[in-house]
């Protein structure tokens, strides 16, 4: 069951909605994997801090935020990643770093790469790391109304 705030706005909003079950995985590409979900379709959550206030930077599972493209989206003078600490206590019905996307729940703006898109469907993690909820972009982009831009690049790999 997704967390019970997120629940309760999709049932609120008559969305539609999938929940995936998967074994524990931490990463986005092993809960791709383990979820049988192509990487590209699984967005992940990267909490980052914009001149000082919590932000959403929602990219495909595969990539990484670029903070560059990022404060260049956002105009922002400052842009990092945000620590645990800083966010862990607003999203108490969440596993810390399973938060879905949906910042508008507890007032955080979220920005979101244009990769996510292409796809009809979007999936991302319920508030637990054994759960995803995959529902209809068109759906997810009208609730939570997110600002759109290109702000990831591809992962590294580590080594190379």
């Amino acid at each position: 069951m997704p967390a019970s705030k997120l629940q309760a706005f999709l049932d609120e909003h008559d969305v539609r909605y999938d929940t995936i079950h998967h074994p524990q995985s931490f990463t986005a590409q092993e809960i791709a994997a383990s979820a049988h979900i192509p990487g590209r379709e699984l967005a992940k959550t990267v909490m980052v801090k914009l001149d000082g206030r919590l932000a959403m930077a929602v990219v495909p599972a595969p990539d990484q935020v670029s903070l560059m493209r990022l404060k260049e989206m956002t105009g922002a003078h400052t842009v990092a990643l945000a620590a645990e600490e800083d966010f862990r206590d607003l999203f108490v019905s969440c596993e810390t770093g399973a938060m879905p996307p949906f910042g508008n729940l507890w007032d955080v703006p979220v920005f979101v790469d244009r990769k996510l898109e292409e796809d009809e469907s979007i999936a991302f993690n319920g508030g637990s790391h054994t759960e995803l909820v995959r529902l209809a972009w068109a759906d997810y982009r009208r609730l939570v109304e997110p600002e759109v831009g290109e702000l990831s690049g591809k992962a590294r790999r580590r080594g190379h």
